[in-house]
């Protein structure tokens, strides 16, 4: 059992806190049984289980069982604590190697929809449209000019490990558009000035949405290449919807006129 913080191998987890870090080692960190059974799932490679056992409870236990290929290293609840970023864990902590997907291996059902989201700031937002692109079962989610990477732990555990469950590329807002046009999709950019009502749009084709920085919105970039700009009515003072919240209406309303495909 591994009880000090000081442990050499600790030191390294430690450092996947860091963007550079992950990138470097080509790993990155995950904490909790569903997150990781999530990963398991959608194909990512777990190198190691580092286990609390004063924590686990019945789910974490079984995950246990059905990984015995995985390596699993027994810590302290004091070495947990620094590992752990949530009050209520439940034992299991995972280190699992990165595995970037490229535009080009995106496979796209015969009528896609796809969320593209362009310079999202926030860890937080980011993980709550992954949950929605999950709960729609939309092809995939790219996101452009990225300003975290994919594997920063506040994404995985905001989208409660629904970065795992659906395709999800990071590229450059050219990258994005070039595969768009040559994939035939139809491009919807959401923004607040727009003529068209986001439910009067016919979402019923192969069709992306694509959803701005929540501070300035879309860039003139995704406003001119944009077959349509849309906008969600808003009644009250305020001027616009947290981003996550613009992307779930919009989803759900292009699955709602697809009649909530299986």
């Amino acid at each position: 059992m591994i009880t000090s913080v000081q442990n050499p191998h600790i030191k390294r987890i430690l450092k996947l806190e860091k963007a550079r870090e992950r990138r470097e080692q080509g790993l990155f960190a995950i904490e909790g049984s569903r997150e990781i059974s999530s990963a398991l799932a959608g194909g990512y490679r777990v190198e190691e289980l580092l286990v609390c056992e004063e924590l686990l409870n019945d789910e974490s236990r079984a995950l246990i069982r059905r990984t015995p290929s995985v390596r699993t290293e027994s810590v302290s609840g004091s070495v947990f604590g620094k590992l752990a970023r949530r009050e209520q864990s439940d034992g299991l902590f995972a280190v699992a190697v990165a595995r970037p997907l490229r535009l080009q291996d995106v496979f796209l059902t015969e009528n896609p929809f796809v969320i593209v989201l362009e310079t999202v700031e926030k860890p937080g937002n980011l993980g709550a449209i992954l949950r929605t692109a999950d709960a729609a079962r939309a092809d995939a989610v790219i996101v452009c000019d990225p300003q975290t990477d994919l594997y920063n732990p506040n994404i995985i555990r905001s989208s409660i490990g629904c970065v795992f469950t659906r395709q999800v590329a990071a590229c450059t807002s050219g990258e994005a558009l070039r595969w768009l046009g040559d994939a035939n999709i139809r491009i919807h950019a959401a923004e607040l000035t727009a003529a068209q009502w986001y439910h009067q749009t016919d979402f019923t084709v192969p069709s992306a949405v694509v959803m701005g920085a929540e501070a300035g919105g879309l860039t003139d970039f995704w406003l001119r290449a944009a077959h349509r700009r849309i906008k969600i009515p808003m009644r009250g003072v305020a001027d616009s919807l947290n981003v996550s919240v613009s992307t779930a209406i919009i989803t759900f309303e292009a699955m709602r006129q697809r009649n909530f495909p299986p």
